[in-house]
Protein backbone atom coordinates (compact mmCIF):
# COMPACT_ATOMS: atom_id res chain seq x y z
CA UNK A 1 0.00 0.00 0.00
CA UNK A 2 2.98 2.12 0.67
CA UNK A 3 4.55 1.71 -2.03
CA UNK A 4 1.54 2.66 -4.19
CA UNK A 5 1.17 5.81 -2.70
CA UNK A 6 4.51 6.55 -2.95
CA UNK A 7 4.68 5.67 -6.76
CA UNK A 8 1.17 7.64 -7.18
CA UNK A 9 3.23 10.45 -5.68
CA UNK A 10 5.94 10.35 -7.70
CA UNK A 11 3.94 10.32 -10.68
CA UNK A 12 1.69 13.11 -10.02
CA UNK A 13 4.74 15.62 -9.17
CA UNK A 14 6.47 14.09 -12.03
CA UNK A 15 3.35 15.31 -14.24
CA UNK A 16 3.27 18.89 -13.03
CA UNK A 17 6.59 18.97 -13.86
CA UNK A 18 6.36 17.68 -17.25
CA UNK A 19 3.16 20.24 -17.77
CA UNK A 20 5.34 23.15 -16.35
CA UNK A 21 8.09 22.40 -19.01
CA UNK A 22 5.61 22.18 -21.67
CA UNK A 23 4.31 25.77 -20.65
CA UNK A 24 7.92 27.00 -20.22
CA UNK A 25 9.21 25.72 -24.23
CA UNK A 26 5.67 26.93 -25.75
CA UNK A 27 6.13 30.72 -24.17
CA UNK A 28 9.99 30.41 -25.38
CA UNK A 29 8.67 29.48 -28.72
CA UNK A 30 6.23 32.71 -28.80
CA UNK A 31 8.83 34.63 -28.02
CA UNK A 32 8.86 35.18 -24.57
CA UNK A 33 11.36 34.79 -21.83
CA UNK A 34 12.45 33.50 -18.35
CA UNK A 35 8.51 33.70 -16.04
CA UNK A 36 11.07 34.27 -13.24
CA UNK A 37 12.35 37.63 -14.50
CA UNK A 38 10.28 40.56 -13.40
CA UNK A 39 11.17 44.66 -14.11
CA UNK A 40 11.47 47.59 -12.84
CA UNK A 41 9.89 50.00 -15.01
CA UNK A 42 10.36 54.23 -15.09
CA UNK A 43 8.44 56.20 -17.58
CA UNK A 44 9.13 59.48 -19.18
CA UNK A 45 6.50 61.47 -20.98
CA UNK A 46 9.82 63.97 -21.53
CA UNK A 47 11.83 62.13 -23.95
CA UNK A 48 10.09 60.74 -27.46
CA UNK A 49 12.99 59.12 -29.30
CA UNK A 50 12.69 58.06 -32.94
CA UNK A 51 15.84 55.81 -33.43
CA UNK A 52 17.28 55.45 -36.16
CA UNK A 53 17.79 51.74 -37.19
CA UNK A 54 21.69 50.44 -36.57
CA UNK A 55 23.86 49.61 -39.68
CA UNK A 56 22.54 46.22 -40.70
CA UNK A 57 19.36 45.80 -38.18
CA UNK A 58 15.67 46.74 -37.54
CA UNK A 59 14.37 48.58 -34.74
CA UNK A 60 11.21 47.38 -33.05
CA UNK A 61 8.89 49.61 -31.26
CA UNK A 62 6.68 48.07 -28.78
CA UNK A 63 3.73 49.77 -27.23
CA UNK A 64 1.55 49.25 -24.13
CA UNK A 65 -1.83 50.97 -23.82
CA UNK A 66 -5.03 49.72 -21.64
CA UNK A 67 -8.71 49.80 -21.84
CA UNK A 68 -11.26 50.19 -19.60
CA UNK A 69 -9.33 49.66 -16.36
CA UNK A 70 -11.02 49.34 -12.67
CA UNK A 71 -8.38 47.92 -10.56
CA UNK A 72 -7.37 50.39 -8.02
CA UNK A 73 -3.34 49.07 -8.29
CA UNK A 74 -2.60 51.29 -10.86
CA UNK A 75 -0.93 50.94 -14.59
CA UNK A 76 0.28 47.46 -15.79
CA UNK A 77 3.88 46.43 -16.52
CA UNK A 78 3.97 43.72 -19.42
CA UNK A 79 6.92 42.35 -20.54
CA UNK A 80 8.17 42.12 -24.08
CA UNK A 81 10.60 39.47 -25.32
CA UNK A 82 12.22 38.78 -28.84
CA UNK A 83 12.78 34.74 -29.26
CA UNK A 84 12.63 33.56 -26.37
CA UNK A 85 14.49 36.67 -24.45
CA UNK A 86 13.15 39.45 -22.42
CA UNK A 87 13.77 43.33 -24.01
CA UNK A 88 12.37 45.14 -21.51
CA UNK A 89 9.25 46.25 -20.18
CA UNK A 90 6.22 49.00 -20.47
CA UNK A 91 3.97 50.41 -17.71
CA UNK A 92 0.87 51.98 -18.62
CA UNK A 93 0.67 54.15 -21.70
CA UNK A 94 4.32 53.87 -22.79
CA UNK A 95 6.76 52.54 -25.34
CA UNK A 96 10.23 51.14 -25.76
CA UNK A 97 12.21 50.26 -28.86
CA UNK A 98 15.25 47.85 -29.11
CA UNK A 99 17.14 46.64 -32.30
CA UNK A 100 16.93 43.07 -33.90
CA UNK A 101 19.15 41.33 -36.52
CA UNK A 102 17.46 40.23 -39.79
CA UNK A 103 15.19 37.44 -40.47
CA UNK A 104 12.42 35.84 -38.96
CA UNK A 105 11.35 36.88 -35.14
CA UNK A 106 8.49 35.76 -32.51
CA UNK A 107 7.54 38.43 -30.61
CA UNK A 108 5.69 38.09 -27.30
CA UNK A 109 4.12 40.77 -24.58
CA UNK A 110 3.02 39.22 -21.30
CA UNK A 111 1.05 40.28 -18.19
CA UNK A 112 3.41 38.85 -15.25
CA UNK A 113 0.82 39.59 -11.83
CA UNK A 114 0.39 37.56 -9.05
CA UNK A 115 -3.11 37.36 -9.14
CA UNK A 116 -3.67 34.51 -11.11
CA UNK A 117 -6.47 35.21 -13.36
CA UNK A 118 -4.25 37.38 -14.85
CA UNK A 119 -0.71 35.46 -14.99
CA UNK A 120 -1.28 33.86 -17.81
CA UNK A 121 -2.54 36.97 -19.94
CA UNK A 122 -0.34 38.08 -23.34
CA UNK A 123 0.12 37.94 -26.74
CA UNK A 124 2.48 36.90 -29.23
CA UNK A 125 3.11 37.51 -33.10
CA UNK A 126 5.82 36.55 -35.62
CA UNK A 127 7.53 39.07 -38.31
CA UNK A 128 10.28 39.17 -40.67
CA UNK A 129 12.82 41.92 -40.10
CA UNK A 130 14.51 43.63 -42.19
CA UNK A 131 17.85 45.87 -41.91
CA UNK A 132 17.09 49.26 -42.12
CA UNK A 133 13.11 48.88 -41.04
CA UNK A 134 11.25 50.01 -38.46
CA UNK A 135 8.43 47.97 -36.78
CA UNK A 136 5.85 49.18 -34.51
CA UNK A 137 3.67 47.19 -32.35
CA UNK A 138 0.86 47.84 -29.58
CA UNK A 139 0.15 45.65 -26.90
CA UNK A 140 -3.41 46.67 -25.64
CA UNK A 141 -4.50 45.56 -22.30
CA UNK A 142 -8.60 45.40 -21.59
CA UNK A 143 -10.49 44.21 -18.77
CA UNK A 144 -13.38 42.09 -18.98
CA UNK A 145 -16.55 41.68 -16.99
CA UNK A 146 -16.86 37.84 -16.21
CA UNK A 147 -13.41 36.57 -17.91
CA UNK A 148 -9.78 36.99 -17.21
CA UNK A 149 -8.12 40.14 -18.89
CA UNK A 150 -7.21 40.12 -22.59
CA UNK A 151 -4.13 41.19 -23.82
CA UNK A 152 -3.47 41.59 -27.68
CA UNK A 153 -0.63 42.49 -29.35
CA UNK A 154 -1.08 43.98 -33.09
CA UNK A 155 1.53 45.50 -35.71
CA UNK A 156 0.65 49.11 -36.75
CA UNK A 157 2.01 51.12 -39.63
CA UNK A 158 4.43 53.39 -39.75
CA UNK A 159 2.25 56.89 -39.47
CA UNK A 160 0.48 54.98 -36.54
CA UNK A 161 3.17 54.14 -34.40
CA UNK A 162 5.46 58.03 -35.14
CA UNK A 163 2.24 59.35 -33.60
CA UNK A 164 2.41 56.85 -30.52
CA UNK A 165 5.87 58.16 -30.05
CA UNK A 166 4.87 61.54 -29.50
CA UNK A 167 1.79 60.39 -27.47
CA UNK A 168 2.77 58.07 -24.86
CA UNK A 169 6.23 57.76 -22.25
CA UNK A 170 9.16 56.51 -23.13
CA UNK A 171 9.73 53.11 -20.78
CA UNK A 172 13.34 52.66 -19.16
CA UNK A 173 13.47 49.20 -17.42
CA UNK A 174 15.92 46.48 -16.16
CA UNK A 175 14.92 43.55 -14.14
CA UNK A 176 14.74 43.57 -10.26
CA UNK A 177 17.31 42.12 -8.35
CA UNK A 178 16.27 39.33 -6.16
Amino acid sequence: MRLTIFVLTVLVLASAAWAQDEATLARAAAGCGSSGIQFDVKTDNSRHPMQQPEPGKATVYVFEHEKVFRFEIGAATTRVGLDGQWQGANHGESFFFFPADPGKHHLCVDWPSSQSRLSSSGAAANFIAEPGTTYYFLAELEERDKHPPEVRLKAVDSAEGEFLIWADSLSTSHPKRK
